[in-house]
């Protein structure tokens, strides 16, 4: 399984309710993935892709579910490693059991963020568990600023309380909206936020005009200031904005999430689950995790650690958002 794109998604311009474009504003549309096995699990990505690498720091999405786990087989990702990122896992249903390197067990639950800090060097599992009937959720990474990306592996765990918004309801998972500011720490200004919709309803978000987000739909008709965006799409709104109108046209709730952060200065390089700055900053990781102890061990898991997959015969190059 390979993180980097090498057919890149449509990008259509946003367009407003009278056909004109909206400013500032794109649809990336997702591209089915399978990640791999007898019965692969596919997840709908609209991060990376060649029309946009990252927003902020947020550098990849994967989207998946509903998913019956009596047909799919559900989530069971042996020990894989990371370095120069965090993972964000969200769900909005099902259970996704959690082992790393560092010594972290712990659970996912619709509601509660994981946030895992790669860094140096780490592995981890998941699995969904043996009660999940239905697997529905996202996963995130967010690329480490350089000064960071060595910093030691870590986890975290939080529960997001609910925020009441007038029209709908935001659950805060990393920095700030709606009065409310999340604990998890991250190495540059990141948001990420739940919000559901009430039918019918209109909700304004002030958000920090020097962010550029991302708006991504998981259910109902939506509108970001105007622009239409369809359930798996991500809409992606240019810095200078200092407020997000989000307008749910249907009979039934919707939901999404809002991802944020200052423009990413950096070329990056993603390869397999590596996030780096070079080529051979990824032949080292990918030695190290076939040859050497650099990621650890993760105890609990029935099963062998992923095998890397052969990388490419010509030389990784960086990659930036195009401007």
């Amino acid at each position: 399984m390979s993180n980097t794109e090498t057919h890149p998604a449509e990008v259509r311009c946003g367009a407003g309710e009278d056909g004109a474009p909206a400013a500032g504003v794109e649809i990336l549309t997702a591209r089915d993935v399978p990640l791999g096995g007898p019965r692969a699990m596919t997840v709908r990505r609209t991060l990376p892709q060649r029309a946009r690498t990252l927003i902020g720091a947020w550098c990849f999405a994967d989207h998946y579910g509903p998913d019956e786990v009596s047909r799919s087989g559900g989530m069971d990702v042996a020990p894989h490693p990371h370095i120069g990122l965090q993972t964000v896992s969200w769900l909005f249903s099902g259970e996704i059991e959690h082992r790393d390197s560092v010594g972290s067990h712990a659970l996912v639950r619709p509601g509660e963020v994981n946030l895992m800090t790669g860094g140096h060097g780490i592995s981890h599992s998941e699995v969904s568990t043996p009660d999940t009937a239905v697997l529905h959720g996202v996963q995130l990474w967010v690329a480490l600023p350089s000064e960071h990306r060595d910093t030691a592996p870590a986890f975290q765990h939080h529960v997001p309380a609910p925020v009441a918004l007038d029209g709908g309801e935001a659950r805060v998972f990393l920095g700030s909206l709606a009065g409310d500011t999340s604990p998890v720490g991250t190495f540059t200004p990141l948001l990420g936020a739940e919000v559901t919709l009430a039918p019918g309803a209109t909700v304004t978000l002030d958000v920090d005009p020097g962010f550029e987000h991302g708006v991504l739909v998981d259910s109902g008709d939506v509108r970001l200031d105007g622009t239409v965006v369809r359930p798996a799409e991500l809409a992606y709104a240019a810095p200078g904005r200092r407020t997000l109108t989000l307008t749910n046209q249907a009979p039934a709730a919707a939901r999404l999430l809002v991802l944020g952060g200052p423009p990413f200065p950096e070329e990056i390089i993603m390869w397999w689950n590596f996030v780096g700055r070079s080529h051979d900053e990824i032949v080292r990781a990918r030695e190290d995790w076939t040859n050497g102890d650099r990621f650890g061990e993760v105890h609990g898991y029935d099963g062998s650690p992923l095998p890397a997959p052969e990388l490419p015969n010509v030389p990784l190059k960086p990659r930036r958002n195009r401007r």
